[in-house]
């Protein structure tokens, strides 16, 4: 058996693993496994790759590069808080953008350097460019969406440039045009520079107009576009594993942002095209709070000891505050006491995808608990008490009457509906839509402001001295 069929088979193996994990990555139980099956599948393409001595020159580099990137990624896994996961998943988008315009471009000036002009096959030339295009796209967009959810005081409200589609069109024209100049000249380093160039302009303009409550959606693209880029790639280098494994991660990257789009009615078009624009009429806050009712841990207390049916809906203030194990606390307490508990999760709560399960997941509240918007919906009428902890875009009834709110039409988990409703928030600020929620005013509806994890682990000792 000859080392390039050994190397195929392997890949192959890689590719197997791959798709199993990503399978099994579609629920909570089991992606722990599904993580370890794809990083397994890549130890196995990247160690068949570094044994293949017709392509690596020397180790050199590829050592320092190893080390340096394992530390970096040590220190962000050891570091980074489960809070800032949404921002670290939008940089690692970018980089992995940045490293396909990188790789593209020096296997373009390898072919130039050692075959000279013209050697190069036009669909090497045109999924080079893809790559540049792509890659460049992904990484400044990434690094906008970064800005946006650290809540960098320039990316904090949403930009949008008199005319910007028509520029953003303008762009897609001149991108066209320097794809076919690349193409046509044989390679020319210039044009695959400007093709970055122009492509790191598009990536800003497309991601700038969106408001905070779209990032979801925004990141799920992005990381369909760092597939994408690295398939290109694949092909520029001639990498089977490389353009299965960006495949894969293009087409799940797709199929997530579907699901977003369909959780917030937007349209996939929009997204694709950046004119998800962040605005909408604003009602006045202090108008809209003008009845807000504030209450206690032990007033909250008393309200759940007669409560039957509790759904608590979790939010990005819990993750803020990792309050998830003090809510399992006070569920095992509720539960104790004959009172059944749910956890009703909006598909877009947080800041990415599933965000909500991987906390709940985090302090072992059972799988079964966790609840969609549409399964929960339907019976919200019949609880008792909605506890929201750190919620604020996901319940807020604006988006089903007002038409002109920039929240207009996205499902929400109709909290407001059931018969009290117990909101837990550090004070009135409002969410990544930046604007008033008047669930805070409702007549059915009290505040507890502080901490959430504090607020909590308070109702849970009130609880206990009531027993």
């Amino acid at each position: 058996m000859t080392i390039e069929t050994i190397i195929k088979l392997s890949y192959l193996v890689s590719a197997i693993l791959f798709i199993f994990g990503l399978k099994k990555m579609s629920h909570p139980r089991t992606a722990v496994q599904g993580n370890w099956l794809g990083a397994a599948g890549m130890f196995v393409a990247l160690a068949v790759t570094l044994f293949d001595r017709s392509s690596i020159h020397g180790y050199g580099f590829i050592v320092l590069g190893l080390v340096a990137g394992s530390a970096i990624g040590a220190y962000f896994a050891k570091t980074v808080e489960m809070t800032a996961m949404p921002q670290m998943v939008a940089l690692f988008n970018g980089f992995g953008g940045g490293a396909s315009i990188l790789v593209a471009g020096a296997e373009l000036g390898k072919l130039l350097v050692h075959q000279g002009p013209d050697s190069a096959r036009s669909d090497v030339l045109i999924a080079t460019a893809a790559s540049g295009l792509i890659g460049a796209v992904t990484f400044w967009g990434s690094l906008v969406a970064y800005g946006k959810l650290q809540e960098l005081k320039v990316f904090r409200k949403p930009l949008s440039l008199p005319g910007h589609q028509i520029v953003n069109g303008g762009l897609a024209v001149l991108l066209a045009l320097l794809t076919f100049w690349l193409v046509q000249s044989g390679g020319s380093v210039s044009a695959y520079v400007l093709i970055c160039i122009v492509s790191s302009v598009l990536g800003v303009l497309l991601v700038v107009p969106i408001g905070g409550a779209d990032m979801p959606v925004v990141i799920a693209l992005l990381n369909s576009y760092s597939g994408l880029a690295a398939a290109a790639t694949g092909f520029v280098i001639d990498n089977s594993v490389l353009i299965i494994a960006g495949s894969l991660v293009g087409a799940s990257g797709v199929i997530l942002t579907q699901i977003m789009c369909k959780a917030m009615n937007r349209s996939l078009t929009n997204v694709l095209f950046g004119v998800m624009e962040g605005g909408g009429s604003t009602a006045d806050a202090d108008e809209v709070y003008a009845n807000v009712r504030s209450t206690s841990a032990e007033d909250v207390a008393m309200i759940l000891e007669t409560a039957q049916r509790v759904v608590v809906v979790p939010g990005y203030g819990m993750a803020v505050a990792q309050a998830q194990h003090a809510v399992r606390d006070l569920a095992n307490i509720l539960e104790k006491r004959g009172t059944n508990v749910e956890f009703a999760i909006h598909p877009v709560a947080g800041r990415m995808p599933g965000h909500m399960n991987v906390l709940l997941a985090e302090a072992d509240i059972p799988y079964e608990k966790l609840l969609e918007m549409d399964q929960i919906n339907p019976t919200m009428e019949t609880v008792d008490v909605a506890i929201v902890i750190g919620a604020n875009d996901v319940v807020n009834p604006v988006a089903r009457t007002d038409p002109n709110s920039p929240i207009a039409g996205m499902p929400i988990i109709d909290v407001d509906k059931a018969r009290t409703v117990i909101v837990i928030k550090r004070s009135l600020s409002p969410g990544f839509a930046q604007i008033p929620n008047p669930l805070f005013a409702a007549d059915n509806a009290l505040m507890l402001f502080g901490d959430g994890k504090q607020a909590v682990l308070e109702i849970v000792t009130a609880l206990k001295e009531n027993m």
